[in-house]
C-alpha cells in the first residue's frame, strides 16, 4: 500500500489537533502524562492488518500524548459473548473493543455499553452514521464488485449489478457470496430497485432475480480469503467481495478493477463495556480516535475509509481513490441497514440456505 507522510504527535501538537476535537482535547487534566502516569489501557481489535494500522494511527500516538500504555489484544470474530461475560462478572480483560454495527446493536439492546460522551458538535467532519451515545465508528468497509481487466475492458467493463446479471453482454465466470447478506441487496439492485429504496428488502423480488443468475454463478464463496484467491488466480472473472480483499489483490499486481457503483458499506468502531473501571480513560481514547489526522494514518495499512471525512485533507489522492469514504466512492454507495438485518437475519439465512441447495 502507498504511504503518506508520517505524522508525529507529541503532547504539544496533540493539543493543537483539529478544531473539531478542541473542546475534548483542551482540558488540561485529560492529556497530561502526570494525570495517568503508569496507567494502561487494553484494547481489543480484529488482529491481522488492523493491529499495525491502529497502532500507527491510535495506540502509539495516544500513548505518546498521555503516558497511558496501550496494549492491544485480538478479539473474537464475534465479541458480543465476551462483552456480556465481562460485564456480568465485572471481570474486564479489556477496556474498549472494536464492534461492527450488528455487534453494537446487540450490546446496546442488552444495556452492556458505556456512554462515550462525545457530542457530534465536537467532531464536525464525522459521518452521521458513525456516532451514537454509546459507540464511535472509525473505519468503513464495503461490499463491491471487482473484475479482471484481462477479461473485461477496464474502460467498458461491468459497472452495475444489472451488468453482473447480464451474462450475454458480459460473459465470464462469476462468484457471489454464499450468504443472504449483501447478496439479496445485489439481486434487487440488479432488478432495477433504486439504491435509495432498497429497504425494507422485497424478498420475493430478490429471489426472482437470484433465480436468473443462479445457473451462471460458478462459485458461491464462503470466506474472505477464498474470495481474494478466486479473483487473483483468475478462476473467476467477476465477483462480489469486500473492498479491502479486492485492493489487496490489486496491490499484489493482479489485473483487477474495483467497481464502487451500488456498493454496500458498513462501519466498525469502538465500544466500552459497561461498568469498566477504566471507562474514563477509554472515553478519552475513543475521542482521540475521532480525530481526522489520526484516522488518515490507518489508511496506510488498511484499505478502509475514515469516518471523519476531514481525514482526506491528509491522505494522498491516489490512496483516497481506493477508500470507500472518498467523495467519489461514497456518493455511489449506500449503507447496509443493520437494523433490518437484525430483525430478519435468522429467517433470511434459513431461506437462503434452503434456496442454494434447491
Amino acid at each position: 500500500m502507498t504511504s503518506n507522510k508520517r505524522i508525529l504527535i507529541d503532547r504539544r501538537s496533540l493539543l493543537k489537533i483539529g478544531g473539531g476535537l478542541g473542546v475534548a482535547l483542551a482540558a488540561p487534566a485529560v492529556f497530561t502524562r502526570s494525570a495517568f502516569a503508569a496507567e494502561t489501557l487494553t484494547v481489543a481489535d480484529p488482529g491481522g492488518p488492523y493491529s499495525p494500522g491502529y497502532r500507527k494511527a491510535f495506540y502509539d500516538p495516544f500513548e505518546q500524548a498521555t503516558g497511558i500504555k496501550v496494549i492491544n489484544v485480538a478479539r473474537d470474530a464475534e465479541p458480543t459473548a465476551q462483552f456480556r461475560a465481562m460485564v456480568e462478572t465485572q471481570s474486564y480483560s479489556w477496556d474498549v473493543c472494536t464492534l461492527t454495527l450488528s455487534a453494537r446493536d446487540i450490546l446496546e439492546k442488552r444495556d452492556l455499553l458505556e456512554p462515550i460522551n462525545l457530542p457530534a458538535a465536537d467532531v464536525p467532519g464525522l459521518m452521521p452514521d458513525a456516532l451514537t451515545e454509546l459507540w464511535l465508528g472509525v473505519d468503513v468497509y464495503s461490499t463491491i464488485m471487482a473484475y479482471r481487466t484481462d477479461h473485461f475492458d477496464a474502460a467498458n467493463g461491468p459497472s452495475s449489478w444489472a451488468d453482473f446479471w447480464n451474462v450475454e453482454k458480459f460473459p465470464g465466470r462469476r462468484a457471489l457470496r454464499k450468504n443472504p447478506i449483501d447478496t439479496l441487496e445485489q439481486a434487487l439492485l440488479a432488478d432495477g430497485v433504486p439504491i435509495a429504496e432498497l429497504y425494507p428488502l422485497d424478498i420475493e423480488r430478490a429471489y426472482a432475480s437470484l433465480e436468473k443468475i443462479k445457473p451462471h454463478v460458478d462459485v458461491w464463496w464462503t470466506g474472505g480469503a477464498q474470495s481474494s484467491q478466486l479473483i487473483q488466480s483468475g478462476e473467476v472473472d467477476l465477483i462480489a467481495l469486500w473492498n479491502a480483499r479486492a485492493q489487496a489483490v490489486i496491490d499484489g499486481g493482479a489485473p483487477v478493477k474495483i467497481g464502487w457503483n451500488q456498493g454496500l458499506y458498513s462501519i466498525e468502531g469502538w465500544g466500552i463495556p459497561k461498568g469498566s473501571p477504566r471507562a474514563d480513560i477509554a472515553r478519552q481514547f475513543v475521542k482521540f480516535c475521532a480525530d481526522p489526522k489520526q484516522q488518515a494514518l490507518f489508511t496506510e495499512f488498511l484499505a478502509y475509509g475514515p469516518t471523519n471525512l476531514k481525514a482526506y485533507e491528509h491522505i494522498p489522492a491516489e490512496r483516497a481513490a481506493a477508500l470507500p469514504t472518498s467523495e467519489a466512492n461514497l456518493k455511489v454507495m449506500t449503507i447496509a441497514r443493520e437494523d433490518w438485518w437484525s430483525a430478519n437475519r435468522s429467517e433470511m439465512t434459513e431461506r437462503f440456505n434452503a434456496w442454494i441447495l434447491g
